[in-house]
């Protein structure tokens, strides 16, 4: 294992490349969304189903993880991805264009766009957590995780500030040429950041003995599989995500359909969650480093604690359906963010933790793994919770109970998933069994986190 000597400013610099990440991916999921359905009078199933497409993509991570570990190289992997990546990105600008003068060219060129979007965002996105893990010491991991969000964060903003001055007044060409300038600024910045980071010492030395052959992918997919602490924290991963990611799709119909908040007012309380997120990420980062770190607590404490607190601002929220307007709905939703700010700085911690601990050399095939079932969990999420509202209300004939018990379902998930990580790592507390991986399906693995 690589000695974790990553410093503060070494953090910051991988922070700048999650920044890059996040400035190219919220054009394509939210931008070109947005053009693809009013501009161009488009089925909003169109650009659902391609980030759809980008998510089902994930399931490769385990794939790219394995390919960082092997020869102990993460860099490469970093940077080619950020390539595909603005690859991908320019070419979903340059599809979006096409389909204005022809819908048939421009979706296939659209889907290879999104696949080199699912691509890259994989392998980059993979292969820096493995590298945080390796490199950043152990009372530093809840700060290094709250960098990357916050800096993840920072890139959007920016992004989408500054791209949307120069989008006006809107055409095709303007979306192509402000993506390929922002995809080359993201790029540029992805060099700079990872320039010197990983060290020449990391890699294997002449020194070290003979090289040992290469492990083959299924095989090492099996290794990781059967720690039944990985397994463990893979199905932690995809209940708490699923319940973290259901909330997204309905919170916004919920205060208006419920408490009848015009569009205007709708779009502020979602701000105010995103300001209960990063207060919440922003306290567990200077709490979670250091001293007060090893007197007060645990990674897994801070998960348990985050997945409880959104859970209980879940339940509220659910209780607050039949208040009416006395409800303090903005600071429930507050809670929410602050809630789901500290479990996922936790959780992202935790995997940087539990990927450092396990076989040496397989840091990059856990991560991956664990960002398989993350992606997969997103995916659904959404999707799940609009149709569980859907089901409810066909079903009871009221909107109230409707989210009511879609709220409360997520926050039976997120104590779930608050049981399952109090019992990680604990001897003889967590019997999830392992399935039988064969090489006929990778995925296998991955979808027995389903369920």
């Amino acid at each position: 294992m690589t000695p974790a000597s990553l410093g503060w400013f070494g953090i910051i610099r991988l922070g700048l490349v999650q920044a890059a990440l996040g400035s190219i991916v919220v054009l394509t999921t939210s931008t070109m969304n947005r053009v693809m359905v009013v501009e161009l009078a488009l089925p909003a199933m169109v650009p659902g189903a391609l980030v759809t497409l980008h998510y089902a993509l994930q399931v490769l991570r385990p794939r790219f993880g394995y390919g960082s570990d092997q020869g102990g190289r993460r860099l490469p992997w970093i940077v080619g991805g950020m390539a595909v990546l603005a690859i991908g990105g320019v070419g979903a600008a340059v599809a979006t264009a096409w389909m204005t003068t022809n819908i048939g060219g421009g979706l296939a060129l659209a889907v290879m766009a999104f696949v080199l979007i699912g691509v890259g965002v994989g392998a980059c996105g993979t292969s820096l957590l493995a590298l945080m893990a390796t490199q950043v010491r152990p009372e530093r991991r809840a700060a290094a995780a709250m960098t990357m969000w916050m800096m993840m964060i920072v890139g959007i903003v920016i992004t989408a500030t500054s791209a949307g001055q120069f989008l006006d007044p809107f055409s095709p060409s303007r979306l192509v040429t402000v993506t390929a300038a922002v995809a080359l600024i993201a790029f540029s910045v992805t060099l700079g950041a990872v320039l010197g980071v990983e060290r020449q010492s990391e890699a294997p030395h002449a020194s070290d003995g003979p090289a040992k052959p290469k492990q083959p992918f299924l095989d090492a997919l099996r290794q990781v599989w059967a720690d039944p602490l990985a397994r463990g924290f893979t199905v932690f991963v995809f209940l708490s995500m699923l319940a973290y990611s259901a909330q997204d799709l309905i919170l916004e119909p919920f205060a208006g359909s419920v408490f009848g908040l015009p569009p205007g007012e709708t779009t502020k309380l979602a701000g105010v969650q995103h300001g209960g997120v990063f207060v919440g990420m922003l306290i567990l980062g200077l709490l979670g480093s250091g001293r007060f770190w090893r007197a007060r607590g645990s990674m897994r404490a801070w998960t348990v604690a985050g997945c409880l607190a959104s859970a209980l601002a879940l339940v509220t929220l659910a209780a607050g359906a039949f208040v009416g307007p006395a409800f303090p709905l903005r600071l429930a939703v507050f809670a929410l963010g602050l809630g789901n700010g500290v479990f996922a700085v936790a959780a992202i911690g935790s995997m940087m933790t539990l990927a450092s601990e396990g076989q040496v050399s397989r840091e990059g095939t856990r991560i991956g793994l664990w960002g398989a079932s993350q992606a997969i969990a997103f995916g659904l999420g959404g999707f799940l919770g609009t149709v569980g509202v859907d089901f409810a209300r066909n079903l009871l004939v009221s909107t109230t109970m409707s989210y009511a018990i879609v709220f409360f379902a997520e926050g039976l998930l997120f104590v779930f998933a608050g049981v399952l990580a109090a019992r990680l790592g604990q001897p003889h507390r967590v019997n999830i069994p392992a399935p039988a991986l064969d090489g006929r399906s990778v995925s296998g693995a991955l979808g027995t986190t389903r369920g």
